[in-house]
């Protein structure tokens, strides 16, 4: 019998083999030497990256579009927030799939697909069928947040995802501004289809690299379908004995239907029911909505009605809100050597045992609360950047326009620290019902995110910048008391949660 078989006889009679991953075995993703883990989380961060670029990417040229269909703008930001959208539908059918096919297939197939609606989109003629490319590119561009978290479980423990989250949340939170940034080049000096064309050939760009590093290196990292590959190698290798060889049962692929189940309906009971994600999801809606909110209000603020700058100048003041979240995993650095030095106290020998024993995530204490330090300060900050923005925003006041850009790099630090932090949260509170957990919070996020644009432009107009930028600074005020609350009742709440409480230590 291999290293990698184990024989259970639950009744004399009948012998079953399990394959399964032992400790130290290479075919483990969690074994893979580190070079190898980080090819795959720069190759599917690229990706990220574009995923917000098609979002964003648009705004610059919405001017230019609603000219050439001779629409209004309400109309017109329909392309920002219908594709938003999509990311909000996309991963509750997307999710399920990789049960069957493996993570590597839900990359590559939904993404280049999206690749054919954004070709599509440069080439479409009439308003309706834009439209409808537009949310549909956004349900096949959704594989990052359907398939990344469980990628970065598949290949670390609980206690060391961390780092590659931190990189992972940072592509998904810059990606808005530096796609404004960047698409506005385009968009001042050439048409609206042109920004499509330079989407298309960096996103194609970008796929050809996660196909080469996922497909050509063998990269598949979902532990059930590499199990249930191995059985299947195992039983043509040996015929005889193929009716008794399986995997264990969390590694059994589930019917469609069950799975459907699960993906489609959990979500919205953690959210119904779960304090934490409620608190959670409402961090990350509000972030989000404002981050594409901003589309629209930047090119008032800073555009012709405001300090007067052109498409690129605009495009250019988007540097703060990039700079500013740049600079959160620097920051946290702090916040995660914090949190390792609170799982590590107090566990003494158990970390020996728990080693030989091959058990990963029973290593280290789990306390999520530990993640909340840094967001404590980055839930005050964020409701001051908004202040700030709103009162230095005016041209009339004679305010230099670098006074309001200083305001959003505040803003994008602020932004960057909550969503790691509540998305870091969640998934130790959760752990293997963490995928549900961070669906919830990923629909209310990107509802959230394409709707807000839909009422930005109005308000910023008619209460005007002052007012305007005020209530969002209030709104977030009402939002500070989150993970205060968190650290501590966070463990109270994770008690009462029959999710949660299992994962307790």
């Amino acid at each position: 019998m291999s290293a990698h078989e184990k024989t259970e006889q639950d009744v004399p009679e009948q012998k079953t083999i399990l394959v399964e991953f032992e400790p130290g075995d290479p075919e483990n993703p969690r074994n893979w030497p580190e070079w190898r883990k980080w090819s795959i989380v720069a190759a599917i961060t690229l990706v990220d990256l574009t995923v917000s670029w098609g979002a964003s990417g648009f705004s610059p040229a919405t001017m230019k579009f609603e000219k050439s269909f001779n629409i209004s703008a309400e109309v017109g930001v329909l392309g920002l927030s219908l594709y938003v959208l999509g990311l909000a539908m996309g991963p509750m059918t997307l999710a399920p799939l990789s049960e069957y096919f493996g993570r590597t297939l839900l990359y590559i197939v939904p993404y280049g697909i999206f690749l054919l609606f954004l070709l599509g989109t440069a080439l479409v003629t009439n308003l309706g069928g834009f439209l409808v490319l537009r949310i549909l590119s956004g349900m096949f561009a959704s594989v990052t947040i359907a398939n990344f978290g469980g990628t970065i479980a598949d290949m670390w423990p609980r206690h060391e995802v961390g780092p590659p989250m931190s990189l992972f949340l940072w592509a998904a939170v810059s990606g808005s501004p530096s796609g404004y940034f960047l698409m506005s080049f385009v968009a001042q000096t050439r048409g609206w289809r042109d920004v499509f064309w330079a989407l298309l050939g960096i996103c194609g760009g970008s796929w050809l690299i996660l196909t080469v590093v996922l497909v050509a290196f063998k990269n598949e990292t979902r532990h059930g379908t590499l199990l249930r590959r191995r059985a299947a190698r195992m039983r043509k290798e040996r015929p005889s004995e193929a009716d008794i060889i399986d995997v264990p049962e969390a590694m059994r692929a589930k019917s469609v239907g069950q799975l459907s189940k699960t993906t489609l309906t959990r979500p919205f009971r953690f959210l119904a029911t779960e304090a934490i994600i409620i608190f959670c999801a409402l961090y990350n809606g509000y972030l989000y909505g404002l981050s594409f909110l901003f589309n629209g209000a930047f090119s008032l603020v800073f555009g012709p009605k405001g300090y007067g700058f052109n498409i690129i100048g605009v495009g250019l003041t988007f540097l703060g809100l990039v700079v500013g979240v740049c600079i959160g995993p620097v920051v946290n650095i702090w916040q995660e050597r914090y949190y390792q030095r609170r799982i590590r106290q107090g566990r003494g020998s158990s970390i020996d045992a728990a080693n030989e024993a091959g058990k990963e995530e029973d290593v280290y204490k789990n306390i999520p609360e530990a993640r909340v330090q840094l967001g404590k300060v980055a839930a005050v900050t964020l409701p001051i950047s908004l202040w700030w923005f709103a009162w230095t925003s005016p041209a009339e006041y004679n305010i230099h326009w670098i006074v309001p850009v200083l305001a959003t790099a505040l803003f994008g630090f602020s932004f960057y620290t909550l969503i790691l932090m509540t998305y870091m949260y969640a998934e130790d509170a959760y752990m293997v019902f963490s995928a549900s957990a961070l669906a919830g919070i990923g629909l209310v996020r990107n509802i959230a995110g394409g709707t807000f644009p839909l009422f930005g432009n109005q308000m910023f107009e008619n209460e005007g910048y002052n007012w305007a930028g005020t209530i969002l600074a209030g709104l977030a005020m009402l939002l500070i008391p989150i993970p205060f609350v968190l650290d501590r009742y966070g463990a109270a709440l994770r008690a009462r949660s029959p999710w949660a409480r299992e994962h307790m230590d």
